[in-house]
């Protein structure tokens, strides 16, 4: 089976795209601000705007912290 160089390919997402596309939905699902996000994480508001903006590497910890707050599995944030 030969791989056709000319055909497009599909785009892969960065993991910091699918976290921060992952982190935006499930925050607005519960109706969150970023405010809100970071206090129930113990996390600044201006960290979670860069996590949702793909301006931060964040940390196993932090990404936890987050899934915790947002009642999801920590992987899940990373699956796209």
């Amino acid at each position: 089976m030969s791989n056709d160089s000319s055909a497009p390919q599909p785009e892969k997402l960065s993991a910091r795209a699918i976290l921060a596309s992952n982190v935006t939905r499930l925050r607005a699902q519960k109706k969150w601000s970023q405010e809100m996000l970071g206090f129930e994480t113990g996390l600044h508001r201006t960290f979670i705007a860069h996590v949702e903006r793909q301006a931060r590497n964040i940390s196993i910890d932090n990404l936890e912290k987050i899934a915790l707050a947002l009642g999801v599995e920590t992987y899940q944030l990373l699956a796209p």
